[in-house]
Parts: structure tokens; sequence; C-alpha cells
């Protein structure tokens, strides 16, 4: 393997930026100094002050691979992903078959061997009863398990309390949730229905609404307290929701948060103009809820930005919306 010489390069790193060289061998970063000699490398890159900065890494997206390759797979999205800066990222288990198996997960792990552009890791998918699967995680390799607690299909969907109160006490790994409350969508369906026949994309944020993300999120923020595991809540779109959240560092925090692209850009007034285009669960909700996960991110009760990259077909989001 080649080395490789950066010179003059503005790094970004730990907070600050200076004016440095990078010396790479064998595919890692071995030395940063301001002025670094090098005889023997095959590579130089004269940088001009440009700038250089670190690989992000993603922990949610969907690279739809086994099964749902129409849209996307791991080779094809991890190309995107480096593209645009992401080195690193962590996907979903929901494919078809839906990764809830160790045999599944590896399956992931040798196609990503051989055809992953990124760094990688996958996560396992929880159901009802696939505890014992669940134990047999391996945090050092595993990235974590995934738990739907509302909006999802299938055997992908937990919400069973005894299942979910099991899953909380002996997950080895992190805890990753999408929280909705699939009582309360169905509730605000049953009652937006009394009033209208049709239901639009201008009705989204109305079924799945603060009150559906507020009773899911507190509820899995209150298993993590009692039983002490480490929890990641995925894509948070309220305000309400934020004071579950302690701002700060994210060092030494167990309970943490993220917020993702499109809830940062887009709310409710954008339905008009992008329409289906912009539907995604959890909803995008009021200008108030974006400018306070904006506030969120500024404070650290968001610790992580993610993308929830979950690639479809144009002919999937020409259809009507429900």
């Amino acid at each position: 393997m080649s080395k490789t010489l950066i010179k003059h390069a503005s790094i970004v790193n730990e907070g600050k930026i200076e004016l440095a060289d990078v010396l790479i061998d064998q595919q890692r970063i071995v030395k940063i100094a301001p002025d670094i000699t090098s005889s023997d490398q095959d590579i130089m890159i004269e940088a001009n002050g440009k700038y250089l900065l670190p690989g992000m890494i993603d922990d949610q997206v969907h690279f739809r691979e086994p099964g749902l390759t129409h849209k996307g797979s791991i080779a094809s999205e991890s190309r995107a992903a480096v593209a645009g800066g992401i080195t690193s990222y962590m996907e979903m288990p929901n494919v078809n078959p839906a990764t809830t198996t160790i045999e599944a997960l590896e399956n992931k792990f040798d196609i990503a061997r051989q055809h992953s552009f990124a760094n990688y890791s996958f996560y396992l998918g929880a159901t009802e009863n696939n505890l014992e699967q669940i134990k047999r995680l391996d945090a050092s390799k595993h990235c974590g398990v995934k738990v739907f607690m509302g909006a999802s299909t299938g055997n992908l969907l937990v919400e069973n309390p005894i299942a979910l109160e099991s899953i909380f006490k002996s997950a080895p790994t992190l805890i990753v949730t999408h929280c909705e409350s699939g009582p309360v969508i169905k509730n605000n369906t049953d009652n937006l229905l009394k009033l209208k026949s049709e239901f639009t994309i201008h009705d989204h944020h109305i079924i799945r609404d603060e009150h559906a993300c507020y009773e899911s999120s507190s509820y899995a923020v209150s298993l993590a307290k009692k039983y002490q595991s480490q929890l990641h809540v995925l894509h948070i779109t309220t305000e309400k929701e934020l004071s579950l959240f302690e701002p700060g560092p994210i060092d030494h925090k167990s309970i943490t948060a993220e917020a993702c692209v499109h809830h940062l850009w887009f709310s409710e007034q954008n339905f008009k103009e992008q329409g289906n285009l912009i539907k995604c669960n959890p909803s995008i909700k009021y200008e108030s809820d974006r400018n306070a996960l904006i506030h969120a991110l500024k404070t650290g009760q968001i610790d992580i930005i993610a993308t929830d990259h979950a690639p479809h077909t144009w002919q999937e989001k020409q259809v009507p919306y429900t």
C-alpha cells in the first residue's frame, strides 16, 4: 500500500482549524505536524490551505439490501455516502427479510466486506420474540439493536410492554428507538375521520403529532432509566420531546438524542410545494419545532445529526398520500 503526504492543509478537528501536513501510511494517518518532510511517499497532495475534514459518521441509514435493491444497495448507497463526506455508517434492519437474527446480521457484514465503500456496522432489529438473538449481540462489533416502538409493519413493531421491558433489561449493546405511539396515531386518525373523508399530505403531521412522539419517547426514556440502559432516541421532531434530554457534552451520557437533516430543514409549511416527497416518519412538524431543534443542537440536548437516508423510487413517491 502507498504512502500519501498532504501538505499545507487547513485541518478541521477537535473544535479548531490549524494549518498542517498529514502523512498517511497503509490507509492510516500516522503523523500530523506543521511541516512533514518525507522522501518515500508515493503521492503528494498540495492542499494550498484548503480544508481537510474528518470523515463524518452517519448513525442512521437504510441501504435496502437484501431484498429491496431496486431502491439501493450497500454498494450504491455507501458510494453515495463517501461522495458526501460520510466515511462510516450504521445501517438499519428493515430490509427483506428483516435483520432479526444474528445469521441475517452477519450476512450483511459479509456483503459489506465485499462491496462497501465506507466503514460500516449494522443494527439487529428487535421483535417481540427474538430476545435470545438480542442477547447474542457483540458490543465490540454490532452497533446496537433497533426497536420500532411504533410506526412499523410486520414483526419489527414492538409494542408489548413485557417484550420492551425485557429488551431494555437484557440488551448488551446500545438500544436505538423509533418513537411514535401506535395507539395515539390510531386515535388521531379516528378523530380526523370524523371531520373529513380523505386524507392528504397536509394531515400527516396532525395524524403523527407531538403527542404520538412524546408518549413513546418518554416511555423509552423511562425504561432506560429503570434498567440503566444505553439509549439513543432517533429522529426527534418536537419541542415537547426535548425536555426528556439533558443539555451539554455527550461524554458520560447514557441517554442521547438525534435530529435528522430533513427535520432541521423543512416544516409543515413546505408540504404545499414538496407534497409527498417529504412524507416521512416521524412526520415533519411545525416551524416552532424546527427552530427548537436547531436551538437544542446548540445546547447539546440534541447530540447527533443523522440523515436517516432511506431511498425510494420516484414512482413510489407519486402515489396518493394514503
